[in-house]
């Protein structure tokens, strides 16, 4: 697939099409994906009386595997290694959401993560409050977890795992939980203007950026309207008709608050840029942009239809014309999981809110109609698309076309409920196993 060039540049890129050769890792624990294509380094095996026996493991480095006694090795299981958790992985709900959204998925990745891993499931933004704004909830969420950071100082890396409404929370907490002590604003701004997506790269600002003190490892949505849901069939529920799509913007802030007019691009004064926009770049004292560059893994898993909250191309980052559906035929191990592309950096001076779109807002926000919203979120999601490309995505297109309720696609993502959404039992696993193989990168790079 290509992807279109931004409106100041005629560079263009290729999404790495990683969906033909993709295919599930063994259950062993130094399984990867078949697009890395690296090997796991033979280690020597240790046999010395009255000292326990050495073997590699890819997802532990080193460790030790029975005691010899006479002689005879005696293994035991590696599970019964008692350690305190080094990985923090904050699960956050969507809207009108609560904690319990995570039952299945949080039981499932503690049974496949192990004792590594402290997953902690978000519980500052419950229900009504996700109606109080995207920047009082990511805020609350900042807070809560430097409380957990604090907590457990066994802590060193960090990720996140969000739903809907929720990754627009993590992505503005994340901002807010950033810190580059070692890089001055010059010096950070050529970095993140410089990567092309390159793991190495991107790497290195890593080392360089932390979130709430910690290295900053995965940062994954499921179904999250990362560009809003103003426009055609950003939300699928209106099916795409305009004088709906024209009356939900006024309306919305009465039902869902100021989290309403943020997600319709409305908010704030005309010759404001809306939340959205300043989320999309290095923001005042905010690096919107750079806080999620500093992760070494950013996935965006997107149902491709039948989800009737969040439409395809605001949750996988895409414009219209990048949307071409792939062919529905689940990955090997993975079901419902249908296409996984890399899409590497375009080089870009970043999002710009000129005095014209100031106007355009001002008219989409006083006297809506078809016309006039349509030139404003046109003009809105391009820059926001040319703000969020300026880093590196795994894109993960997901389809539930052939369950028996293919319209339950936004819940059953992420499993919202084990017995009615399990459907999304294969993206899980997939979270899983994308997790793990970041977590053997790094515990294979600190063992080198």
């Amino acid at each position: 697939m290509a992807c279109a060039p931004s409106l100041t540049h005629c560079c263009s890129y290729r999404c790495t099409d990683l969906g033909k050769n993709f295919r599930r890792a063994s259950h062993s624990s130094s399984s990867i994906f078949s697009s890395d294509c690296f090997e796991t380094p033979s280690r020597p095996r240790g046999k010395l009386v009255g000292l326990g026996t050495i073997g590699y493991n890819v997802s532990f480095g080193y460790q030790t595997m029975g005691t010899t006694q006479g002689g005879i090795t005696v293994p035991y299981n590696i599970s019964q290694v008692k350690h305190e958790p080094d990985h923090l992985l904050v699960l956050v709900h969507g809207i009108f959401a609560s904690p319990k959204d995570w039952t299945y998925a949080e039981a499932e990745l503690k049974r496949q993560l192990g004792s590594n891993f402290l997953i902690h499931v978000s519980s500052s933004n419950t229900y009504i409050k996700t109606f109080a704004g995207i920047d009082g909830a990511g805020r609350r969420l900042a807070d809560e977890v430097l409380t957990v950071v604090q907590k457990t100082k066994s802590l060193r890396k960090i990720s996140f795992l969000a739903h809907s409404l929720g990754g627009l929370f993590a992505r503005y907490a994340v901002a807010v939980l950033y810190s580059s002590d070692k890089l001055n604003k010059s010096q950070h701004n050529n970095i993140v203007n410089s990567t092309d997506g390159n793991p190495d790269r991107l790497g290195h600002i890593s080392a360089l950026g932390k979130i709430a003190g910690l290295e900053p490892i995965n940062f994954i949505t499921l179904a999250t309207p990362h560009l809003g849901v103003r426009g055609r069939k950003q939300l699928p529920f209106l099916l795409g008709v305009s004088f709906l799509e024209k009356l939900a913007a006024p309306l919305a802030p009465m039902f869902t608050g100021r989290t309403g007019s943020q997600l319709f691009l409305t908010d704030g004064e005309p010759k404001n840029p809306p939340l959205l926009l300043r989320m999309s770049s290095d923001f005042e004292d905010l690096k919107f942009i750079s806080s999620l560059g500093a992760f070494k893994n950013r996935i965006l898993y997107a149902n491709v239809s039948y989800d009737h909250m969040v439409g395809w191309r605001t949750s996988s980052i895409r414009r219209e014309t990048e949307l071409v559906k792939p062919q529905l035929q689940s990955l090997d191990g993975y079901k419902h999981i249908v296409n996984v592309k890399y899409c590497p950096a375009i080089l870009s001076d970043g999002p710009h809110f000129p005095p014209e779109a100031a106007k355009a807002k001002e008219a989409a926000k006083n006297v809506p109609n078809t016309q006039n919203t349509a030139e404003y979120h046109d003009v809105m999601e391009e820059e926001m698309i040319r703000g969020l490309q300026r880093i590196g995505w795994k894109k993960v297109d997901v389809s539930f076309h052939s369950t028996c309720w293919p319209f339950f696609a936004h819940n059953n993502i992420h499993v919202k409920s084990e017995w009615l959404h399990n459907a999304g039992a294969g993206v899980i696993a997939h979270v899983a196993e994308s997790l793990k193989q970041q977590e053997s990168r790094s515990l294979i790079g600190a063992s080198l």
